[in-house]
């Protein structure tokens, strides 16, 4: 019972917490807020995944309007996150989202301003989920007392070109049941230069992930031991 009551509560204290990317840091340069990122209407996270929302949000097929950001092959990127227009007076994702953070990168075949993403094109090159079963510690909670921010280090192995970087959050905190898990999306426009000529494995998104993957229909608050993360294993570069 008190587990069940926890469970409301936190759902609750969580609804109106949304949140999206708003700023990406290339090798600890801080490039401005929304620079080089597709910026959806609004924080509402994707819950259908099927859904081409899922790639990268809502109205995210197109950077047409978007500057590419060239970085070097082995650049350590860092994403930044934030429930509204401000990045202090609030926690940057509600202490109440508790999930894993995910990154995964694809190259476009021309610009990454007229790339949509779809198809099996995405490489996933950074995972982390439950950090401590028994403090129940995840990776949203590193991401919130860093005041938002994850990173990521581009593999430098990858071909030199235009490539769409895509950060994913999932909150499970109403993951009891399908559509419940909440995918919080940001997706940046950059140009690696220098680079090797590495194929890493590819998946889709959509496409790789089902209502019924372990990762996103999960109750975390029934003492949870282990998760499972969807897309498949971490390509190492």
């Amino acid at each position: 019972m008190k587990l069940a009551i926890l469970s409301v509560l936190t759902a609750a204290a969580a609804a109106n917490a949304h949140f999206t990317m708003q700023y990406i840091w290339d090798n600890g340069v801080d490039e401005g807020q929304n620079n080089y990122i597709r910026v959806p209407p609004n924080n509402n996270p994707v819950t259908d995944v099927t859904s081409t929302d899922l790639t990268c949000n809502v109205n995210g097929l197109s950077g047409a309007n978007v500057q590419t950001l060239s970085i070097p092959a082995g650049a350590n990127i860092t994403f930044e996150w934030h429930q509204h227009d401000q990045r202090t007076g609030e926690d940057a994702i509600s202490g109440g989202h508790k999930g894993p953070v995910q990154v995964y990168i694809a190259k476009a075949p021309s610009t990454a301003a007229s790339f949509d993403g779809q198809g099996t094109v995405w490489t996933k090159i950074y995972s982390s989920g439950l950090l401590n079963a028994q403090s129940q510690q995840w990776a949203t909670d590193v991401v919130n007392s860093n005041s938002g921010k994850h990173s990521v280090v581009i593999p430098s192995s990858l071909p030199a070109g235009e490539y769409l970087l895509r950060s994913e959050i999932i909150a499970l905190h109403v993951a009891q049941s399908y559509p419940g898990a909440q995918f919080y999306i940001g997706c940046a426009q950059v140009k690696i230069t220098g680079g090797g000529s590495a194929n890493p494995p590819k998946i889709a998104l959509p496409g790789a992930y089902q209502p019924t993957d372990p990762g996103i229909t999960v109750n975390i608050y029934n003492n949870l031991q282990n998760y499972t993360a969807p897309g498949g294993a971490v390509w190492s570069g």
